[in-house]
């Protein structure tokens, strides 16, 4: 059995798209909601895996189970863009890793494809805030400024439905999701389609995002600033999509939407680095035991509550 796994957000779920509009296969799916990445342990020993393509997923944060597959004679595709740690040494491990910050795995998954659905590319590219890379790509393969503006709002949609701390949090499952995407050859065939995940996610977006409206900073610096939101599911649902919002109106400021758990015991952090300076939140984040992400967006998935105002601090004084 191949196993297709995927981080539950845009650049994730349309990576797999891609690869599987270009070279369809029959597979077992395994992914969830965005904080979700420890994937490959799911499945790691499991005695029916022969093949492995692992998309959006820490390598560094699947490594042991990495090992264990590899270990086990099976073959394994890895593309991603979040930190890696060291590498495998391994015949049986293609690993095509990138970390520059202006890059996803939807990109990198798109030249491997020499751009045979760039478009969904553009898409995820938006959905992961990587507006200048999806605007170039948009710009060279001649969009016009509306098929682009959709593109953007597909691809933030499809990101906002990645984030909950359930999948009972989700409008879609992202395994539902991406079945339902992959029947769209061309992402802008969706905007015709009035039955398409766009128009419902549509829906729950704008019905979500009036919670956040006018919504006041916890703390708020010249360098950064930090927004609480409660233990909700609409507040879950919105966090990362407003955290990329932040970073665009305000590109010198670093932000941090910080998310009271259904515990009640701690928070999920979402770090979004300065645009204009796109470093620094996968180190901050991984500072605390739970945190981990890429230079330019990382997360805390349990930070303590008695930790909050240490947050803080990390996060002012990194880009003081």
């Amino acid at each position: 059995m191949h196993y297709d796994v995927f981080n539950g957000d845009a650049d994730g779920i349309i990576a797999l798209v891609q690869l599987r509009l270009a070279e369809p296969k029959e597979s077992m799916l395994v992914t969830g909601v965005k904080r979700d990445i420890k994937l490959l342990g799911k499945f790691a020993s499991s005695d029916d895996v022969t093949s492995v393509t692992a998309l959006d997923i820490s390598m560094e944060k699947n490594r042991e189970a990495l090992i264990t597959l590899l270990n086990n004679g099976v073959s394994v595709f890895y593309c991603d863009h979040h930190r890696s740690g060291d590498i495998p040494q391994s015949d049986e491990l293609e690993a095509l890793i990138d970390l520059d910050a202006e890059t996803c795995t939807s990109l990198l998954i798109n030249q491997k494809l020499g751009g045979k659905f760039a478009k969904w590319a553009v898409a995820a590219a938006f959905g992961d805030n990587l507006h200048s890379s999806a605007k170039k790509l948009a710009s060279e393969l001649g969009l016009s400024p509306e098929d682009t503006h959709f593109l953007e709002e597909l691809g933030t949609l499809i990101n906002y439905n990645g984030y909950g701390g359930s999948l009972a949090d989700l409008h879609i499952a992202p395994a539902e999701l991406y079945r339902k995407l992959l029947a769209f050859p061309c992402p802008l065939m969706l905007r015709e389609d009035p039955s398409s995940p766009f128009y419902v996610l549509k829906a729950g977006y704008a019905e979500d995002y009036f919670h956040i409206s006018h919504l006041k900073p916890t703390a708020d610096s010249e360098v950064s600033a930090v927004y609480e939101l409660p233990n909700e599911a609409w507040a879950r649902r919105i966090s990362g999509v407003f955290g990329n919002d932040l970073a665009n109106a305000q590109p010198n400021k670093a932000h941090a939407v910080i998310t009271l758990n259904q515990s009640g015991a701690d928070y999920t952090v979402s770090v979004r680095a300065p645009l204009n300076n796109r470093i620094g939140a996968d180190e901050i984040c991984s500072a605390f035991p739970t945190g981990g992400g890429r230079k330019a967006a990382a997360g805390i998935n349990q930070l303590p509550l008695a930790d909050k105002e240490k947050f803080i601090q990390t996060l002012t004084s990194f880009y003081a």
